[in-house]
């Protein structure tokens, strides 16, 4: 356990949060909506500091982040709870953990031994991931300093819910961050995931500007998004950032409570793909279907990175340009 930041004290011994969007007001003795901040007599704690519950050795694209270091290792971790409650969670057992699941977490795993297992398994960087990171913020931050004094990058995969506040204390230590963009409308995302639009729209925005590099994931589910105009409105959102922004449309299984919904077929990829060249991205990847996702200069079309099953195969860039024509492509190569 551990005071957490971004908190303020107010009436009759509550507590406001101010780390995410939702930004609860938490009575004494009670939870944020994460489950894992707590009102502990008038100050607001992390119940998951030091206790992750999932560590894994990935491939960088795995996140999937493919203009982040290709072809590297990241040395995955995660805690539970999760500031959204998403119907189609895929690590539910993590994310949607039921309330004091905190009680029978693993012993205390400071934030040096993490970059110390980063560094031992060949890891080039350190995600957060698996379950929303933001929720564990004050031990990702810590580890974050640690590891990019130690060289190694430091990668969010995020609902991109976080408060400005909190960004901007992150973003000096934050190289890369993948932001889901659920959906293109408000109603959406309340009814499926339990938030709104507007603050992720708004933080992509801000992340961008923070100077951390980004790429986009929208996960397609048939029925809830897979509609053209949402489809439309989310690339051209993404184009209006900034055109160079990778976007991944990947593919829905039926998971957590959206078990009869069908699963995303490669021609609901196809559709999105092309939805996203409209609109002026010139990075789209189709994945999790098993095809590739390759990288290609949007200028001369020369092929730059091929890969397959989130595999590199080859590599073609120098020093983040097209041999063929110089054309710069943005990401983290070095």
């Amino acid at each position: 356990m551990k005071e957490a930041m971004f908190w303020e004290a107010g009436e009759d011994g509550k507590v406001r949060c101010g780390l995410c969007h939702h930004r609860c007001l938490i009575a004494p003795g009670a939870r944020g909506l994460c489950e894992v901040r707590e009102n502990r007599d008038g100050r607001l704690v992390s119940l998951v500091y030091g206790h992750p519950v999932a560590k894994a050795v990935d491939p960088v694209e795995k996140k999937p982040l493919s203009h982040v270091l290709p072809g590297s290792r990241a040395f995955s971790i995660g805690t539970v709870g999760c500031n959204f409650r998403c119907l189609h969670c895929q690590n539910c057992s993590l994310s949607q953990a039921p309330a004091h699941a905190d009680e029978c977490l693993p012993l205390m795993t400071p934030p040096e031994t993490i970059v110390s297992q980063a560094r031992a398994s060949g890891c080039r960087s350190i995600a957060y991931t698996y379950n929303e990171p933001t929720i564990f913020f004050e031990y990702a931050y810590d580890i974050a300093r640690l590891a990019r004094a130690a060289g190694l990058k430091n990668l969010f995969v995020t609902n991109g819910y976080i408060t400005p506040v909190a960004l901007d204390t992150l973003a000096p230590v934050l190289d890369a961050a993948n932001i889901d963009l659920k959906f293109f409308s408000d109603q959406r995302y309340r009814e499926v995931a339990g938030a709104r639009l507007q603050p992720v729209l708004d933080m992509i925005r801000l992340y961008h500007a923070s100077g951390i590099w980004i790429e986009i994931t929208t996960l397609i589910i048939p029925g809830y998004n897979d509609d053209s105009a949402q489809l439309r409105g989310i690339a051209g959102f993404i184009a209006g950032v900034d055109p160079g922004i990778p976007w991944h449309v990947t593919a829905f299984r039926p998971a957590f409570r959206l078990l009869d919904i069908r699963p995303t077929s490669q021609p609901d990829l196809d559709k999105a793909e092309v939805i996203g060249r409209e609109a002026g991205l010139k990075y789209v990847y189709p994945g999790n279907l098993g095809g590739s996702a390759n990288t290609v200069c949007p200028e001369c079309g020369a092929l730059l990175l091929v890969r397959q099953d989130m595999r590199v195969q080859s590599q073609h860039l120098e020093g983040g340009q097209c041999p063929r024509c110089g054309t710069a492509v943005g990401g983290i190569w070095a």
